[in-house]
């Protein structure tokens, strides 16, 4: 038996864990297209490291861990485990979920114990190796424990336990913290740091997703910055900070402040093709924001100490949101020409910094005016519904031209925002139980 205090052999440098090369990923639309998750993605993961890929919600990182993990196959291209060709999950790999994903009817012992049963460990060997692993994960007094009594920091550490008990050359995390709250998985962070650097977790390497820019920084050694539409590796960097990591020294903001730039960075334009370029125009994926929300971003940034123009990491911190939020925030505020975004920065334009200093019906006319101007979907169901002589339509319409240019999920949530954002500015009308868009009412 290996000791799971030192189960850290290394493998030779030059042998990669994982290789993937040119690795495309595609899903089929509605309109019997594919909608590009992945593309050209080259990723080599070494013994020895924490690496973090991390991108904005959508921009295929979770895919690409699947691909890893053995639970998908790419479209195109190689994923290798330890050079051999990935064709369903390698032993060797465990995995971590954002969710607990804990049977609620076994006890903490039960369901670190699963993991070994499955690959048929004798049962004195699984309980020995199932309450080191609990121990060293810090529950121990709690192997008789069912998920239903513990808090949700303690649940996940199972989950950690479960994973590391099986003796893992790599590790996958998928947003292992984001269900916890922040204090919670800020010890859940540091707890296995230390652990990783004092050499006691048994594993060689860790590839973890997050769209946590601090906590890329904090935990890995390697960052991959991913964009989106379709995800590939945009940039990488290395961080070369000795743990622990403290968030208050200047490289390490100056490295937060780098990515944030780096993410907020627009992509070359594609060239124009006979059919147009895909994600703008009425093909344009709108994530819903709240309007109420974006009123008080815009506001926010117009006062003190921003007066217009706030640097991202420190907007974050101020109105306590996790980048991915701010984001998407943010791009709402471009597309609607009241913000713009650059090196990392979020500057109101003229019609935001009006926006600010106007009452609720100016701003609600403003607010109207962009959307026609700004948003093609919205400036096309606004046409229709004038055009015809009922003035109104079935979201059908508009919902099948959508899925011409993504999936249906993306296509629900765009419409979903246009409801929202038309029904502030009073523009037009929606009945959700006759799915029918109608210029009646509009309020």
């Amino acid at each position: 038996m290996v000791d799971i205090t030192s189960a850290t052999a290394t493998f030779a440098p030059e042998t990669p864990l994982i290789e993937i090369r040119a690795v495309d990923r595609s899903f089929p639309k509605a309109n019997g297209e594919d909608l590009i998750v992945l593309e050209n993605v080259d990723l080599t993961i070494r013994a020895g490291e924490i690496v973090g890929l991390l991108g904005r919600s959508g921009s295929g990182k979770s895919t690409l861990l699947r691909i890893i993990a053995g639970l998908s196959a790419p479209s195109s291209g190689d994923a290798l485990w330890q050079g051999e060709p990935i064709d369903g999950p390698p032993m060797g790999v465990a995995m971590v979920f954002q969710s607990f994903a804990l049977f609620p009817w076994l006890t903490v012992l039960q369901n670190v114990e699963l993991g070994l049963e499955a690959i048929g460990i004798e049962r004195e060997e699984r309980r020995k190796r199932a309450l080191q692993a609990i121990d060293l994960i810090g529950l121990d007094g709690f192997e008789s424990a069912y998920p239903k009594e513990l808090s949700g920091g303690m649940r996940q550490r199972v989950g950690f336990a479960r994973a590391l008990v099986v003796h893992p050359d790599l590790l996958l995390m998928d947003e292992p913290f984001s269900a916890l709250d922040v204090l919670t998985a800020e010890t859940l962070r540091t707890d296995l740091i230390d652990l990783w650097v004092e050499g006691r977790l048994p594993m060689k390497s860790v590839l973890m997703v997050t769209h946590n820019i601090e906590e890329a920084v904090l935990m890995c050694d390697r960052v991959l910055v991913f964009s989106s539409n379709p995800g590939r590796i945009a940039s990488e960097l290395r961080v070369d900070l000795a743990h622990p990591r403290n968030r208050l020294d200047p490289i390490f903001r100056q490295m937060v402040d780098r990515i944030y730039a780096l993410m907020t960075k627009r992509p070359e334009p594609r060239p124009a093709t006979a059919e147009g370029i895909p994600g703008t125009g009425v093909g344009m994926v709108l994530n819903h924001v709240s309007t109420n929300v974006l009123a008080g971003l815009i506001e926010a940034v117009a006062a003190e100490p921003f007066h217009g123009r706030a640097d991202l990491p420190v907007l974050a911190d101020r109105l306590q949101m996790e980048a991915d939020e701010l984001f998407h925030l943010a791009e709402a505020l471009q597309l609607l020409r009241l913000g713009s975004l650059t090196e990392g920065d979020l500057l109101l334009t003229d019609a935001g910094r009006g926006f600010a200093d106007l009452d609720t019906d100016a701003r609600k006319t403003l607010f109207a005016r962009q959307l026609i101007d700004h948003v093609p979907i919205i400036g096309l169901i606004r046409r229709v519904l004038e055009e015809r002589p009922k003035h109104t339509a079935p979201a059908a319409r508009f919902r099948n031209e959508l899925e011409d240019y993504m999936s249906e999920e993306y296509a629900d949530e765009t419409l979903e925002t246009v409801v929202s954002w038309a029904r502030y500015a009073e523009l037009f009308a929606y009945d959700e139980k006759a799915e029918m868009f109608s210029l009646e009412n509009p309020q």
